[in-house]
């Protein structure tokens, strides 16, 4: 009884220790993502609960500068993907070159593509052909890829923030069900209020920059996760 009961007491000061941190993520976040507090939520929420997200929304609203920020500031790497038309699924998982160095056999190696991140960012998801988007399919689901009959863990945790635009559909290829069903959450990315745009203005053309500093690493981030799946965490 005394075993269940100084259990029970630990959890306490990790969940506040654990809320304390997103909390602190999220205002970190805040100060460079003006007007945006419900979308950094709820991409929070996403992260925290270890899926991916689809941010619908139009250009300009600093959907690439959030994921590059949440990089930053959860101390996670980020890589970015500009999907068109012509993209291959070898640009995006990576390819096997073919080695052939005097004195050895020749051999097969295999070069990484930019999947091989912790937060990758899929600008425009739907501009690249079925094909292509597919080659996202497993990683998001089952956390590597295979190539040549061979399996390629991505790193952990493994996040995807994919973009849509949801006016422009000329030259798009609608997202499967099976590829939306890979999403945890849709987030829409609304147009900020005018306080929102006036600090933008400020920020954009002054002088000072925000300097942001990680306020987890990956580990923590993990630990946090596994924190707040016991008990929810607040966002902000």
């Amino acid at each position: 009884m005394s075993t269940v009961v100084d259990t029970q007491t630990d959890i306490v000061p990790r969940l506040e220790a654990a809320s304390e941190r997103v909390q602190k993520a999220h205002k970190a976040a805040a100060s460079v993502i003006f007007g945006q507090d419900q979308v950094i939520e709820r991409v929070l929420i996403t992260l925290l609960s270890g899926g991916h997200a689809l941010l619908i929304g139009v250009p300009g609203l600093a959907k690439t500068l959030l994921v590059d920020t949440l990089g930053k500031v959860l101390g996670l790497d980020a890589k970015r993907i500009q999907f068109t038309p012509d993209l291959m699924p070898s640009d995006i998982i990576g390819s096997e070159v073919l080695e052939d160095e005097p004195g050895r056999a020749r051999s097969f190696r295999f070069i990484k593509g930019p999947i091989f991140t912790q937060l990758l960012m899929a600008d425009e998801i739907n501009r690249a052909s079925p094909k292509t988007q597919s080659a996202l399919l497993q990683a998001m689901q089952e956390h590597h890829v295979t190539v040549a009959g061979q399996r390629h863990d991505t790193p952990t945790p493994f996040h995807v923030l994919a973009t849509q635009n949801p006016l422009e559909q000329e030259g798009t290829y609608p997202l499967p069900e099976a590829q939306l069903d890979r999403f945890l959450l849709q987030v829409d990315v609304n147009y900020p209020d005018l306080i929102a745009e006036r600090k933008m203005l400020y920020a954009t053309t002054g002088t000072d920059s925000i300097k942001l500093e990680a306020i987890l690493s990956a580990p923590e981030l993990m630990a946090t996760s596994a924190s707040c799946a016991r008990s929810p965490c607040p966002t902000r």
